[in-house]
């Protein structure tokens, strides 16, 4: 499957990036076992003897010397709440040339965004961090879609100390708020404060009785976060949301931050499995196909 590298520098227009990318994509499906995702996405197969030839695509023949068929399938109805966590622990890491937690969930919310769009099917996007700071209705119109992009290119630019979380009050709002079953996709690093734990799981309980179908992405540099892969030096650690400094040699806890963080990620991942909600281990280290591959997976199992 066609993969894109992405890099801090090429973050100024995020619209271009994300056909860019959903295109790469897109090129890679061709030979997949994924169909039925309508005319502009989903729209070939290999030929097989008998079909019609009114509905071989001779472009594509034209530029690959294989023949394709066009499927042909109903427009959907689907509608779909990107929810993004925009804390500041969400802009880590701050490197010149990495993209942070938060840039590459925009550009992954945005590529959703051209899939939805060549689906015809109905967006919305909600940015909070202590707060929901952004709601927007639930729209399919390209204008719609425009304007939903170029919230997550002003999100991707954006930079803030000490923003908090409050994931459960933002989900609590959208279960509320999405009054028809839409499928909410949530990008986040659950990096929540301890004692909201069990009001963050009680907030996807609550859109999964609402009957929304919920798919988190859970977002994490693998080598640093996960592995915690620094030279054996000293280091000061600074807490992103709450200002809080320590100073250490990563050695010195390497082994027991990395089994804390097994069991971290495997509590989420057995509560998240408790309500039916599909939680992705999405890695910064990896390219933005990790996410629409997942998207589109639980996309076909809804239509």
């Amino acid at each position: 499957m066609a993969t894109m590298l992405l890099e801090k520098s090429n973050l100024t227009n995020l619209e271009l990036i994300a056909r860019q990318v959903v295109e790469g994509f897109i090129i890679g499906l061709h030979k997949s076992p994924f169909h039925g995702f309508s005319v502009e996405f989903a729209e070939h197969r290999l030929y097989n003897q008998g079909d019609p030839l009114r509905h071989i695509d001779w472009r594509v023949y034209g530029r690959t010397d294989k023949l394709f068929v066009k499927r042909f399938e109903e427009e959907t109805n689907l509608r779909c709440c990107l929810v993004m966590d925009t804390s500041s622990s969400m802009q880590y890491p701050q490197d010149e040339k990495k993209l942070s937690k938060l840039q590459f969930s925009g550009v992954a919310a945005a590529s959703l965004l051209q899939l939805l769009k060549r689906q015809l099917d109905a967006a919305s996007l909600v940015m909070f961090d202590d707060k929901v700071n952004y709601f927007s209705q639930c729209r399919s119109a390209n204008s719609h879609y425009r304007m939903l992009t170029n919230e997550l290119q002003n999100m991707i630019n954006y930079t803030s100390e000490g923003k908090h979380t409050n994931t459960a009050a933002a989900l609590h709002l959208v279960a509320e708020q999405m009054h028809r079953r839409s499928l909410v996709v949530i990008f986040s690093d659950m990096m929540d404060d301890t004692e909201n734990v069990e009001d963050l799981f009680a907030a996807l309980q609550h859109l999964r009785y609402n009957k929304h179908e919920v798919i988190l992405f859970h977002v994490m540099d693998g080598s640093q976060e996960m592995n915690f892969e620094f030279e054996n030096r000293p280091y000061e650690f600074v807490d992103m949301e709450t200002g809080d400094r320590i100073k250490l040699q990563p050695h010195q806890i390497k082994e027991t931050y990395v089994q804390r963080m097994k069991e971290f990620q495997i509590m989420v991942e057995n509560r998240c499995h408790q309500y039916q909600v599909d939680r992705i281990p999405v890695d910064l280290t990896k390219p933005v196909d990790q996410v629409l591959h997942a998207f589109l997976m639980k996309r076909n199992k809804l239509m």
